[in-house]
């Protein structure tokens, strides 16, 4: 136990003999101004999806726009700019008329079903296996339970949704 005592200490001496050294000075730069720019276009003629963006930045101004059509068929078109002096500024404008909204129309006759007719589905079931308990003992323990021994060669599972077979 002393001999660890001693080389445990003699590497904190060896240690602290050591000169200090920085190992590096982490030099600070600041990131550059984030530059970019994108732009995106859907015009789906099967949904009637219409819709775009573009957005550019530099430094710390962002200006761009997006547009789409409304449901009711009117097109907008919102302009906007974002920066430190002046904030978020958007302008919304509106382009074409409103569509009326499609109103029911009423059904003149009653719809007639056809008869559906099911047949019952044949389900087999096996029977169950029962095994018998053997009893177990050896000549050194006494016996503490009953065992139930089933043949592991096969293995087999299934329900609706899985099954499994080993």
């Amino acid at each position: 136990m002393a001999a660890k005592f001693v080389v445990f200490f003699g590497m904190v001496a060896t240690a602290a003999a050591l000169p200090v050294v920085p190992v590096a000075h982490a030099a600070y730069e600041p990131e550059a101004p984030a530059h970019y720019q994108y732009q995106y276009s859907i015009h789906d003629g099967v949904s009637g999806d219409v819709k775009e963006q573009q957005e550019a930045r530099e430094g710390d101004a962002v200006h761009g726009s997006y547009s789409f059509v409304q449901p009711d068929g009117v097109h907008r078109i919102v302009e906007y700019t974002a920066d430190k002096e002046h904030g978020f500024n958007a302008v919304v404008r509106y382009e074409g008329t409103p569509i009326p909204a499609p109103t029911k129309v009423p059904v003149s006759a009653p719809v007639a079903y056809a008869p559906v007719s099911y047949a019952p589905a044949k389900v087999a079931y096996a029977p169950a296996k029962v095994y018998s308990p053997v009893s177990y003992s050896s000549p050194v323990y006494s016996p503490v339970s009953k065992v139930y021994e089933a043949p592991l060669g096969h293995v087999t599972f299934s329900s609706p949704v899985a099954s499994y077979h080993h």
